[in-house]
């Protein structure tokens, strides 16, 4: 290659790698007041012109962490303008709470006001992606406000109150369920935990039964937490893969019409 073929090559990098960090959505910290508490949440604004279609993130129990900050920027990626509470955070709540606090629905919520305050947001209602835990509080944010919500995407989202008793995780689904009117989407593996996926499966056709629009992707050969894990299988990573695009492509389909642009 001459000289001028190099230097040719090296301002076609240059230019590539420009381009690719112009195009990274930008990730910014804020805190959301909720009473008394103050709710760190972090904020991933897409590339590109707004409004852009609003999704509220809500963690699992085992709290926010590097995985779910990847999850929150390939969704801005995606275009969606992202707010993600640290509903543990703001509480002093270690890791892995077994009992649900309801206390910690106040964040959430509030970060459901601050994203849809935000400039770049359309005007239109938001989608929630919901990961484990982070599906009850879902369901019970789009039964208190049906308005505001436009869709549900729920990774192995659990679909019962989990302080509820026993009989009532074998048998029953959270009344939430019964109320909502969101479109919802779940995910979960073939291989997670039966109790989740029953639960997720009276959800889905209790909500088939009232007429929402509402769909089951089930993954074979996929456990828990298989979009992230760092022993994932093949057949795993492509799980994680299709689970995005799947996602992507409910919540494009539902939130921000065109007449909320």
């Amino acid at each position: 290659m001459t000289a001028i073929g190099v230097r040719r090559l090296l301002a076609a990098l240059a230019c590539a790698c420009a381009l690719a960090t112009w195009a990274q959505p930008v990730v910014r910290k804020a805190t959301v007041r909720a009473g008394t508490v103050d709710v760190p949440v972090e904020i991933a604004v897409p590339a590109g012109k707004p409004p852009f279609p609003a999704v509220l993130y809500v963690h699992a129990r085992r709290g926010y962490e590097d995985a779910d900050r990847a999850h929150v920027r390939e969704l801005a990626s995606q275009g969606f303008l992202v707010v993600a509470p640290d509903w543990q955070a703001g509480h002093f709540i270690e890791r892995w709470p077994r009992p649900h606090d309801p206390a910690t629905e106040a964040g959430v919520e509030a970060a459901l006001d601050h994203l849809r305050s935000l400039p770049e947001a359309c005007r239109g209602p938001a989608g929630i992606v919901g990961y484990s835990r982070g599906g009850y509080y879902a369901i019970r944010l789009a039964a208190k406000r049906p308005a505001e919500i436009a869709a549900i995407a729920t990774y192995a989202g659990h679909m019962q109150d989990p302080n509820a008793p026993e009989p009532d995780q074998l048998f029953g689904v959270a009344p939430e369920v019964l109320k909502i009117k969101a479109p919802t989407l779940f995910l979960v593996g073939e291989q997670d935990f039966e109790l989740r996926r029953i639960n997720i499966g009276r959800a889905f056709y209790a909500l088939y039964e009232r007429g929402i629009p509402t769909q089951l992707q089930s993954y074979p050969l996929a456990r828990r937490a298989f979009d992230f894990r760092a022993d994932a299988t093949p057949e795993e990573k492509i799980a994680a893969r299709h689970a995005r695009e799947r996602v992507k492509d409910w919540l494009a389909r539902w939130t921000c019409p065109p007449k909320a642009r």
